[in-house]
């Protein structure tokens, strides 16, 4: 993996844990200069001493200042559980960003939000911008007893208009019965494990609903559009290289000396975003909507690959 690069440091100011493994980390800039605003569904890098870099929502409810939930996970490569063990009052990181791939904006329709576990951090936000709007918000919230952030600071946002779902209490979220309920015209935003974000996502199309998910795991990848080798010219580097099958243009590139910045390597993460000049694109990413990849002006180039012949690349 490329070696990352930090736009700026920030230090933790204060960690609030929820349960045994969700930690809360408040961040200021370390030279306490203003933090850049962001707006909802937007992330950080968390660039890591071992050299990981992990994605995190900014989920305060303030644009000037940053808020990050941390879920410790026992079958990940080790970001989480380092920022578990390490990451007090004071503890220094380095940060790129903030990037969004989950843009919402308010607009005056009905808004519906859904959210699974650690899935609340980009919505938290979006129930912050919708009660500003003065749209007509609901929010259904899933979780384990215990283990759900925020629910207070929820509550008193939006009353009874945050439903609770809380596992072990006969308060399953069906998500048909929800979508099928709402009236024509609402925005869905959904976040969470893929069989909620499936589910919803199924249930939304079904009724016709503007729905946006983000997805913490990857879309199972279908069969190649073109299943041959392909070029790629990288205007920016000067190169003309050859992907086969087998391998992505992300790793080419490494594989030729250009430097990208990636992460997750599965489309989920959309650390290596690169901009298309020419040619048509197989989009095999977890983030992007349908009417997104019919502009066909960007990829990811670690999983995401041509579909002719040839690619040309702001790379």
């Amino acid at each position: 993996m490329n070696e990352p690069t930090s736009d700026l440091t920030v230090r933790v100011d204060g960690r609030t844990d929820v349960g045994a493994d969700l930690s809360v980390l408040d961040l200021v800039r370390t030279d306490d200069a203003p933090l850049p605003a962001w707006e909802p569904g937007a992330h950080i890098d968390v660039l890591l001493p071992s050299g990981l870099i992990r994605q995190y929502s900014l989920c305060g409810t303030d644009p000037t200042r940053w808020r990050i939930a941390v879920l410790r996970e026992a079958a990940g490569r080790g970001g989480s559980a380092w920022l578990h063990a390490n990451a007090r009052q004071g503890t220094v990181l380095g940060i790129a960003g903030p990037r969004n791939h989950f843009a919402f904006e308010a607009s005056g329709d009905p808004v519906l939000l859904i959210a699974g576990g650690v899935g609340i951090t980009p919505i938290l936000p979006m129930a912050v911008a919708a009660v500003a709007a003065d749209s007509d918000v609901t929010l259904h919230y899933a979780g384990r007893e215990g283990r759900m952030a925020f629910v207070d600071e929820l509550a008193a946002l939006l009353g009874d208009r945050l439903v609770l779902h809380v596992s072990g209490r006969r308060e399953r979220l069906d998500v048909e019965a929800v979508l099928g309920s709402a009236m024509p015209g609402t925005v869905v935003r959904c976040c969470g494990p893929a069989g909620l974000v499936d589910a919803a996502e199924r249930a939304a199309t079904a009724h016709g609903l503007d729905f946006h998910a983000e997805r913490f795991v990857a879309e199972p990848l279908s069969a190649p559009v073109w299943d041959g080798e392909f070029e790629v010219e990288m205007t920016s580097s000067g190169l003309t290289v050859t992907v086969p099958p087998d391998r992505s243009i992300l790793e080419v590139a490494e594989e030729n000396g250009v430097f990208v910045l990636s992460s997750c390597h599965e489309g989920t993460c959309g650390t290596c975003e690169t901009p298309v000049l020419e040619g048509d694109i197989d989009h095999r990413d977890s983030i992007l909507t349908p009417s997104e990849r019919e502009h066909g002006d960007l990829m990811y180039i670690c999983v995401s690959r041509a579909a002719c012949p040839r690619l040309v690349l702001e790379l």
